[in-house]
């Protein structure tokens, strides 16, 4: 399927364009024009031919730099953005600049800051580049197409490094994981094969929930467009938490029913695309008719919903589809427009709950449309399909980074912040369906219990002053505990009456 680049003996390049563009660069050593031999240390051999790979192309600048271009995405030359490729044979302190010169995007986070991701061998963790390394400019020399170059220097001879546009989280990863999850034998956790990609690879379906009936359901589905990667981590962090022994996720096990596809687009993200399955399509615009072979896991996945909708032991409330955005900053929702006001006003209840527990989720960045483009789309479609009292969202987590309340600096996301993001979707449901009382946590310790009596007893003093104090800085802190506010509401009232007549008689003394 993949084919293999033909090196030219002269130049130590591809030859003809168009056809190495169809697959990835296969261990292809870039040597000046002219050389012949064998490659010498410094001579940098180009990979991409292993999952999630995207490198096309690569013309030999000078010994310093080099054009590379994206593979499009199979059977579609539209989608130019993903790529995710490896270099060796370097030289220790060897110098170089890659130049992306065939991007099918003008609108880029690199305009603001963002960089690619680079490990070594010796180096495992994924990293961001210094910004000050990256730029995003107009290119002459390629009709004026946008181009993103960026300086790197070599450290290690015997290392290998990897380039990305962003953390790659391939389907066997996703295979690993799922299958640690099985071996954990989690009762409240099951495992089902949903359907088989073009290719054969597995569509996952995990239901998490504690055994009961009469529960809310919540379906959240990933990477459906496979270059965006973040939609994998957000996923992983929802999963993490509510298979958890945390105190909210068994609250939330014992109330919701959660049904979550990992990875709509298997094909797609082993084959390295950005948005395309491996035919061709953009499976988040056939929601409406998606094709049993063309599209078999849409096709799955719809199946399943619209027979959950038509069961009435069924209430699906929620369907979250989470995707990454390529040109914004934080994490935000897209919802669907309603002639209702009522419906308008709680369909943007949970996105301002999680604003309110995610310090990376925008809620001005949040919108709610229904474009004709986006027709198609799962948010749109389902939007249409369930009642009013079902909400659909698209959750989009920027490529690059987020904005903290009260600060201009940007802050890059990592692996664990994406995770943490989905950490706090999964918990905002505990607001929205009210369940905090039911929490462990709100239940006071013995040091919460004997903190209270000290301040209920200091309040109860004649000094009116002192009490006052004790009121105004204790209290509210105490009152983060649940269980003791009704005691409190009760004699804050009294105290305060009793303070302000302790008050008023010292005053006419003093006069």
């Amino acid at each position: 399927m993949e084919e293999n680049p033909v090196r030219d003996g002269e130049t130590g390049s591809e030859t003809g364009v168009e056809e190495a563009l169809v697959g990835n660069v296969n261990k292809l050593t870039v040597s000046p024009p002219g050389f012949s031999g064998p490659p010498r240390k410094g001579h940098l051999v180009f990979d991409a031919c292993f999952e999630s790979g995207n490198l096309g192309h690569v013309d030999y600048i000078s010994d310093f730099e080099f054009d590379l271009f994206i593979r499009p995405d199979t059977c579609n030359p539209r989608f130019r953005v993903w790529f995710n490729f490896t270099v060796e044979n370097v030289r220790e302190t060897q110098r170089v600049i890659f130049n992306i010169v065939n991007f099918s995007k003008t609108k880029s986070l690199y305009r603001d800051g963002m960089s690619p991701v680079v490990k070594s061998t010796s180096r495992p963790k994924w990293q961001r580049l210094p910004p000050k390394n990256v730029y995003y400019y107009r290119c002459p020399d390629h009709r004026r197409n946008y181009v993103m170059s960026f300086a790197f220097c070599f450290d290690r001879d015997d290392d290998m490094y990897q380039f990305a546009y962003c953390y790659p989280y391939t389907y066997s990863r996703l295979q690993h994981y799922l299958s640690s999850l099985e071996r954990r034998n989690l009762p409240y956790m099951k495992r089902e094969l949903l359907g088989l990609s073009v290719q054969q690879r597995r569509l996952d379906l995990l239901t998490i929930t504690n055994p009961g009936s009469e529960k809310k359901l919540v379906f959240l589905t990933s990477r459906v467009h496979p270059g965006e990667s973040p939609a994998s981590f957000v996923c992983q962090g929802v999963i993490d938490f509510l298979v958890s022994q945390h105190p909210v996720a068994q609250i939330l096990r014992d109330h919701v029913i959660f049904k979550i596809v990992p990875m709509l687009n298997p094909d797609g993200v082993y084959l390295g695309n950005y948005r395309c399955s491996l035919m061709g399509f953009d499976l988040n615009r056939h929601w409406q008719d998606p094709s049993p072979w063309a599209h078999p896991t849409l096709h799955a996945v719809k199946q399943l919903i619209v027979q959950m909708n038509q069961d009435p032991r069924v209430t699906l409330e929620f369907y979250i589809d989470v995707h990454a955005h390529s040109t914004m900053l934080n994490g935000f929702m897209y919802g669907n427009v309603f002639e209702d006001e009522e419906r308008v006003q709680r369909q943007a209840v949970f996105p301002r709950l999680l604003c309110q527990n995610a310090p990376d989720f925008s809620f001005s960045n949040t919108s709610f449309n229904r474009d004709v483009v986006k027709a198609g789309t799962g948010r749109r479609f389902l939007g249409g399909l369930l009642d009013d009292t079902s909400y659909c969202y698209t959750l989009e987590v920027s490529f690059y980074s987020y904005m903290p309340s009260g600060s201009s600096a940007p802050v890059p996301y990592t692996e664990d912040t994406y995770m943490r993001l989905g950490t706090n979707v999964a918990r905002t449901f505990l607001d929205y369906y009210k369940l905090n009382n039911l929490t462990k946590d709100n239940i006071p310790t013995p040091i919460q219990k004997y903190r209270y009596s000290i301040a209920l007893a200091l309040c109860r003093t004649t000094h009116a002053v002192f009490s006052h104090l004790v009121l105004m800085f204790l209290l509210p802190v105490l009152s983060q505990c649940p269980q003791w506010a009704t005691l409190m509401e009760r004699e804050k009232g009294p105290l305060t009456e009793r303070g302000r007549r302790l008050s008023n008689t010292r005053q006419t003394d003093t006069d």
